[in-house]
This record gives C-alpha cells, structure tokens and sequence, in this order.
C-alpha cells in the first residue's frame, strides 16, 4: 500500500500531469487528442506522462483499432481520501471548498442561463480496482454475495429490502421489497465465470436511456484486477455520469474491496 501511494503523490507531482487528469475527468480522451491541448509539448513527452499516470492506476487505457483511449480512474484517489478524510470531515472540507469555488468565482461570470438543453447524451466509465483475494471470490462477491456489500437501494426511504444476484445467462440482479414490489439493477446476458459478466441495467437511471456494464476479472498473481465498464446512452441528465463515476468508486473501490479482502483474511 506504501508503494502504491508513493506513485500515485509521484504521479499528482507534475503540472501537465494534473492536467491531464482534469481534462480526462470531462471525457476520455486518445493520445492525440490530449497531445492537442498542450502546444509547447511534444507528443513524446505527453506519453510519457501517460505511461506513469497508467503505473499509478490513474489513467486506464482502452485499444479502439489503431487508437488509444484513454479514461480517468477515480479508484486509487478514492482510496487515498479514504485514509485521510473521514467521513465526519468530509462535511466540513465540502463546505470549505463550495465557500472557496464562491470566492474564486466572484465578480466572474454567473452566468447560469447558458446551460445545454436537456438531449441525448453519451458516456462511458472505465474504472480498475485491485484487490487482494483470488478471482473466484471476487466474482462470487460480485454477484452472490452482492446484498452483503452493495450500499445503494431504490426502494422507498425506510422500507427494506433484499438484493439478488443470480450469475447465469437471463439471471437478474434484482432488489425487491414488501410483497410484490422491487427494481431490476441488471439482466445477465453474458457470463464467463469468473473471467467476465456482462449486464443490460438502468442504475437508477429513469426514462429513454440504454445502459449496460461489465465486470473484467484478471488473475494477478493470486489477487485480482477487476475492470468495469459502464456506458449509456439516451436522454441523461448532466449529473448522471459524475454520479454514476462516484457511485462505482464507492461501491467497488471501497465497499466490495473492503468486503473481500477482509473476508480473505
């Protein structure tokens, strides 16, 4: 875990590096693109900083034909504000940086009549997570084992509810509450245990919207690199993929990670 850190302060070290990560956090970028945002640098040099942003897990790489793209990977930063900014604290340093994005902002343009018009939108999260325990129980953990770990519910506020997972061909990870009420999270439509699943699944998401995810276990070593891959598309709301990004953090990078690992111990 020392390690791990040490590349990823290493990494946030450099200017242009952070700059990528900013431009990267508005959409996935290939090579050549990111390379068009910086003039006075060579592409080389950009590559460079993408081959250490990949070392720290930050940046991960998607081969489209003869392109590379390249997507932000929230996990490890997440994890780095898990060790030092508790829950309790996290309140106050949000409220701390809104008062700083006001003051900045001030005498500037508020401007808020501006906004795009609602319509159809596209995204795609690419996100890794690496944890400590052999693929079978990560898979297992992902799919039988998901109402153990899985935080988010859509039933009403105050009414309970029980997630099932069931990781076959035209299985459903399904919530259900009372007696005939529930919400399907995703149908199976491809299973290769434990290498890959893949689902068709709204998130939370309502109205005219495509969306599906896919969960990519790797063996390393004993210990597993779970890839996800999640896109949309339809009418999406412009918060939906800010959330659904922090949403998959959460839920892999901190609460099914913690939920195996602990569990292998």
């Amino acid at each position: 875990m020392e390690d791990e850190l040490s590349i990823l302060f290493k990494a946030l070290g450099h200017p242009i590096r952070r700059r990528i990560l900013d431009i990267l956090k508005q959409s996935a970028k290939t090579t050549g693109e990111l390379n068009d945002y910086f003039p006075e640098v060579s592409r080389y040099a950009i590559m460079k900083h993408l081959t250490f942003l990949e070392e720290a897990n930050l940046v991960v790489v998607r081969r489209e034909g003869k392109f590379r793209r390249n997507f932000l990977n929230v996990v490890p930063l997440q994890e780095m504000n898990n060790r030092w900014v508790g829950k309790y604290m996290k309140t106050t340093a949000d409220s701390l940086l809104n008062l700083r994005s006001v003051v900045e902002k001030k005498g500037g343009d508020f401007d808020m009549a501006a906004t795009e018009q609602e319509g159809n939108r596209v995204f795609r999260i690419e996100q890794e997570v690496f944890i400590e325990a052999p693929r079978e129980e990560v898979f297992k953990a992902l799919t039988e084992q998901a109402g153990d770990w899985w935080e988010f519910r859509l039933a009403p506020k105050g009414v309970p509810s029980q997630l099932t997972f069931d990781p076959v061909p035209g299985g459903h990870f399904i919530e259900k509450w009372r007696e005939n009420e529930g919400a399907i999270w995703g149908n199976v439509y491809y299973v290769n245990a434990p290498e890959e699943i893949r689902l068709h699944g709204h998130l939370g998401m309502q109205g005219a919207v495509n969306s599906s995810y896919t969960y990519r276990l790797i063996d390393r070593n004993g210990s597993t690199l779970l890839q996800l891959s999640h896109t949309a598309s339809g009418i999406i709301e412009e918060n939906w993929e800010q959330n659904h990004s922090e949403g998959w953090k959460h839920l892999l990078g901190t609460l099914l990670k913690n939920y195996v690992e602990q569990n292998n111990r």
